[in-house]
C-alpha cells in the first residue's frame, strides 16, 4: 500500500492532508466510499459476514467480489443515513418500530397490517401504470417509513438484492441488473426479513435454502412466501382466476394486474395444485432466457446523473441536497453522501432538479 501511497504515513500522522483525487485513488483501492475518510475516528464495524446468518458459510465464500462490495457499501450508506439524520429526521414514521411480528404469525395478518400501515390498498396497487411505475411507488413509500432502498449494478445476476437489518436505519439493496418485477420482489422478500430482525441476501435460485439450520431455513421460506401473499392476496387472486384457462398469455395477464412477475402468479397457481412442477420449471426457465436474451441485446450507455439518482433513490437525495442547500453540510461533504466528484456537482443538481428520471 505504502508503494502506490508514499505519502500514507503523513497522511496518518496528519502531517500533511491528501487530495480529493489522492482519496479517490485511495477509496478504489480499499474497496470503500470515500465518505468514511470524513468520519471524526473510524466508523467501529462488525464483520459483513456476521449479518447474514441465514446465509450457508459455503455459500458466503462463493459471493463474488462486486457483491461484497457493494455490501461494504451499503454499511456506509447506513452511516450516511446516521449523519444526515441528525438534524432533520428522516422520517416521522417507522414501520419496523410501529410493527412486531414473530415468525408464527399468520403470513395474511402480517401482510394485512403492514398494507394498512403503508396506507396502500391493493387497488392502489393495481392502478400504477405499469411496474416500472410500481417499482418507484414502492421505494418512496418505504422510504416514508423508515426504510431506504438504493439499488446498484450487482455484475451477478444470481443475486437479487439484500437488506441489512438496524433498528434506527433499515436498507434495501436491489440489483438493478434484474427485472423490475423482481426487484419488486426482492423488495417485498427483504421486508420480510426486516421484519423478523434479519439482514438477508435474496439469490435467484433458492436451492442453498435446503443447508439452512430449521430456524434460518423457516426465515428463508416465510419471506419468499410473505413477499407474494402481501403482492398477490389470496382473495382477489382466487376472484381473478375463476373461469379463466390457464396459460402463458392469462398468467402474463395476472402479472400485470398485480405488477409483479409472471413467475409469481404462475407460483400462485403451483401452490394450489393448478400447474404442474413440470410446467413450472419450464415457463420460468423459458422466461429466464428470454430476459438474459432481451439483456444481451440491450444497447449500453445512457445518462450517467440519471444513473445516479436512480441508484441513490429520489428520496435520499432531496434529503442530502435539503442538508445542503440549509447549510448543514458544505460541498465537500455534499459529494461524498452523493458519491459524485465536487466539480460535478452542478450539473447533477439540474439534472435532479429538471426532473425528467
Amino acid at each position: 500500500m505504502s508503494n502506490q501511497f508514499k505519502k500514507l504515513p503523513d497522511w496518518e500522522e496528519g502531517i500533511t492532508m491528501p487530495t480529493y483525487r489522492q482519496l479517490e485513488s485511495l477509496s478504489d483501492k480499499l474497496k470503500c466510499p470515500i465518505a468514511v475518510f470524513f468520519f471524526p475516528s473510524p466508523p467501529e464495524l462488525e464483520p459483513i459476514r456476521n449479518s447474514f446468518r441465514t446465509l450457508p458459510d459455503a455459500e458466503y465464500e462463493l459471493m463474488p467480489p462486486s457483491v461484497r462490495i457493494i455490501l461494504r457499501k451499503a454499511k456506509a450508506m447506513q452511516l450516511n443515513l446516521a449523519e444526515l439524520n441528525q438534524e432533520t429526521p428522516i422520517s416521522k414514521r417507522k414501520l419496523l418500530r410501529d410493527l412486531q411480528f414473530t415468525a408464527d404469525t399468520p403470513l395474511e395478518r402480517i401482510a394485512d397490517e403492514i398494507r394498512q400501515y403503508l396506507n396502500v390498498p391493493l387497488r392502489e396497487q393495481i392502478a400504477w401504470k405499469d411496474v416500472s411505475d410500481a417499482l418507484e411507488h414502492w421505494r418512496h413509500i418505504f422510504s416514508l417509513n423508515g426504510i431506504f432502498v438504493f439499488k446498484d449494478a450487482f455484475k451477478a445476476d444470481e443475486y437479487s438484492g439484500f437488506c441489512l437489518y438496524d433498528p434506527d436505519f433499515p436498507i434495501i439493496f436491489l440489483n438493478n441488473s434484474n427485472s423490475k418485477t423482481r426487484q419488486i420482489f426482492t423488495l417485498f422478500h427483504e421486508l420480510a426479513h426486516l421484519i423478523f430482525r434479519t439482514s438477508g441476501i435474496d439469490k435467484i435460485h433458492d436451492g442453498y435454502i435446503d443447508y439452512l439450520r430449521k430456524d434460518e431455513k423457516l426465515v428463508e421460506m416465510l419471506c419468499n412466501r410473505f413477499a407474494s401473499v402481501f403482492l398477490v392476496p389470496d382473495s382477489k387472486f382466487e376472484t381473478l382466476i375463476q373461469d379463466i384457462e390457464i396459460d402463458e398469455q392469462e398468467i402474463k395477464n395476472l402479472a400485470y394486474v398485480f405488477k409483479v412477475s409472471p413467475e409469481v402468479v404462475l407460483r400462485k397457481f403451483l401452490d394450489k395444485g393448478l400447474v404442474s412442477q413440470i410446467d413450472y420449471e419450464s415457463l420460468t426457465e423459458g422466461w429466464r432466457a428470454q430476459f438474459l436474451e432481451f439483456k444481451k441485446n440491450r444497447k449500453p450507455g445512457g445518462d450517467a446523473y440519471y444513473t445516479r439518482i436512480s441508484y441513490l433513490g429520489k428520496d435520499y437525495v432531496d434529503l442530502a441536497l435539503t442538508q445542503y442547500h440549509q447549510n448543514r453540510i458544505d460541498s465537500l461533504k455534499l459529494s461524498d453522501f452523493l458519491n459524485i466528484k465536487p466539480k460535478h456537482l452542478e450539473k447533477f443538481q439540474d439534472k435532479f432538479l429538471g426532473g425528467g428520471i
